[in-house]
């Protein structure tokens, strides 16, 4: 079984969310603290704003995508090992200085239907 998170973080820190550099700090901190390496990363730079940064890691991905304009980020968590605790959710809201994070949370069944 497998487990993802998918969470939508409000009121986010601009200057963090427009920066490659920052959101791949982040990536690798938040990854670090939920047990996993990264095996290869990506990061886009859009113009004139805006991050989109992939992470394949040992337990699965890792993925944020960011509007700075709205001071929103989308983070998604799939996890094959350990499960994604909510305990992320703050973790998360942390790094990103976000004022209000929206989760949701699902396993996967990985190899049957039900």
């Amino acid at each position: 079984m497998a487990s993802q998170l998918l969470a939508d973080l409000y009121g986010c820190d601009e200057k963090i969310l427009d920066s490659e550099e920052k959101i791949r700090d982040l990536a690798r901190y938040v990854v670090d603290k939920i047990g996993s390496e990264i095996v290869e990363e990506c990061v886009h730079k859009f113009e004139p704003i805006g991050v989109t940064y992939f992470a394949v890691i040992t337990t699965s991905h890792f993925s944020v995508h960011t509007w700075p304009e709205y001071g929103y980020a989308a983070v998604d968590v799939f996890s094959c090992g350990e499960e994604v605790t909510d305990k992320i959710s703050d973790l998360l809201k942390e790094a990103f200085g976000a004022t209000e994070i929206r989760v949701e949370k699902c396993e996967r069944k990985i190899g049957r239907s039900q």
